[in-house]
């Protein structure tokens, strides 16, 4: 089988929470409009570039670190 037909596997419910990354997408992205808002002018590009990754880095460091999983994988009846 393909690796991606691998999703088909899984049970419905599971698949319908990995079919699509949206939600995460847009959290990220609002997080980011937030915290570049209150400056509104950069000096330059350099100092975008590193809030951009410094707000990236700590929101990859805080999905680490979340104990709440993403998927329940013990099945229960959806």
């Amino acid at each position: 089988m393909p690796e991606g037909l691998a999703v088909f596997t899984l049970p419905e419910h599971h698949r319908r929470r990995l079919r699509a990354s949206k939600p995460m997408e847009r959290a990220v992205q609002q997080e980011l409009k937030r915290r570049t808002a209150k400056i509104r002018v950069f000096p330059s590009e350099e100092s975008l570039l590193r809030l951009v990754s410094a707000i990236l880095v700590e929101i990859d460091e805080k999905w680490a670190s979340d104990t709440e999983a993403y998927i329940k994988w013990e099945c229960q009846d959806a």
